[in-house]
């Protein structure tokens, strides 16, 4: 870790000096796990994720820099939502692995759109099974297949994901071929997730009927 330019103590964050309390300018674009002095990996401890949030944001936040001078407004603005953003970032298993592959020149969503082969079957038995809902959606039985659906999109996701964790760990190398496998993973993750929320969408539309 690099040291502060004003004190040189060591850096926890690219961002600010724990020890002086110096806001410091950036050059070079940070990753989240710059950011938060997390290890670059798949897997992240939520509790130790959310313990560097606090911490970092009260150094950066700024109602503490409401005096100062305008620079210094605006570093603490920028490097507050920065902050803010990796966490986000990093707290989604969909947006932390988009992040591992594009770090690793993986392909992303818009280049490759395909799904694993053997997910795509189910994919249309679920799709018929939303279509026949909306269809009947007055029918007391369709909240019953509904649930049904529900819980086995969710079981589908935690495997997929697990798929995606095992790709991810170790990280491959750069340019890897199975990045493909694994974006193909998180495409069809995000076809669930997509699917769940219009689940429940219908199954509001059903206890409003």
């Amino acid at each position: 870790m690099a040291l502060c330019p004003h004190c040189e103590a060591t850096l926890e964050t690219p961002l600010c000096c724990m020890s002086c309390q110096a806001l410091l300018e950036t050059e070079a674009a940070l990753s989240p796990f710059q950011i938060l002095n997390l290890e670059r990996g798949w897997s992240v401890d939520p509790h130790e994720l959310q313990q560097k949030l606090l911490r970092f944001t009260r150094m950066v936040h700024p109602d503490f820099f409401v005096g100062a001078e305008p620079r210094e407004r605006e570093l603490a603005e920028r490097h507050s939502a920065a902050i803010n953003a990796a966490h986000t970032t990093l707290s989604r298993d969909t947006t932390r692995a988009d992040l591992l592959l594009n770090e690793l020149g993986g392909p992303s969503e818009k280049d490759e759109r395909q799904m694993p082969q053997a997910f795509l079957m189910e994919v249309i038995e679920w799709n018929e099974t939303l279509e026949e809902a909306r269809a009947q959606i007055k029918d007391p039985a369709t909240e019953a297949r509904l649930q049904e659906l529900d819980e086995t999109l969710k079981c589908e996701r935690v495997k997929i994901l697990t798929a995606v964790g095992a790709g991810l760990t170790p990280l491959p190398p750069s340019g890897a071929a199975e990045l493909l496998e694994v974006r193909r993973d998180l495409n069809a993750v995000r076809y669930i997730d997509r699917a769940l929320t219009e689940l429940e969408v219908l199954r509001l539309e059903g206890a409003a009927s």
